[in-house]
């Protein structure tokens, strides 16, 4: 990622996120958001192969997949608690997050830290909603229905909201990204908000 790409990317402060349907891999695309609320210039474009062993997933410049961003990868194979480190196109560390397993029995909450910044905490918002998704996903063949349902997850730093993603009511996945700290590296957000719908399941 160049600089400028960089410094770009550093000043926006909504997202919107959305996911593709293809056969066998999760697609995901991040735009900037337009005054109006609609999508505006693509930032980064993300790719999650189904039934991972071990998760990995590369964010590149676009879906030609010549320029890498960012990745993140699982340090751990098969453990719901595993850590996800955050890197960038050379490698180098940006931050970690992982998925409280305990908590996340009746609310997914997640833990994201940056350096310098220490440790941020979202969990979803709405706990009769998160209770109710995951009585909808016993229920038999509820999978292929094209449907999802809407959740919040709003990160905090103590009493200090951080970030929010937001998934939309409908019938595929939409996530509004609301980043209200500007010291916050938004490489580390969109993995995070990727990770959301690609690793919820898990």
């Amino acid at each position: 990622m160049s600089s400028l790409d960089d410094e770009r990317l550093q000043t926006q402060h909504r997202l919107l996120v959305r996911q593709r349907l293809r056969f066998m891999v999760n697609q995901y695309e991040v735009h900037a958001e337009n005054p109006d609320g609609s999508e505006g210039e693509l930032l980064a474009f993300a790719q999650q192969k189904r039934m991972a062993f071990k998760e990995q997933v590369t964010l590149y410049a676009d879906d030609s997949k010549k320029r890498p961003l960012l990745g993140f990868k699982a340090r751990k194979r098969i453990d719901l608690a595993s850590a996800y480190d955050v890197t960038d196109a050379a490698g180098q560390p940006i931050g970690v997050f992982r998925k409280d397993f305990k908590k996340s029995l009746l609310a997914s909450t997640w833990h994201l830290e940056q350096p310098g910044l220490g440790v941020t905490t979202g969990s979803e918002r709405n706990k009769f909603v998160a209770v109710l998704r995951r009585v909808w996903d016993l229920i038999p063949y509820v999978d292929v229905l094209p449907f999802a349902w809407p959740y919040h997850f709003d990160f905090y730093a103590g009493d200090q909201a951080v970030f929010s993603v937001e998934k939309k009511f409908g019938f595929r996945d939409r996530y509004l990204v609301e980043i209200r700290d500007p010291r916050l590296d938004r490489r580390l957000v969109i993995a995070q908000a990727i990770a959301l719908d690609a690793l919820q399941s898990r």
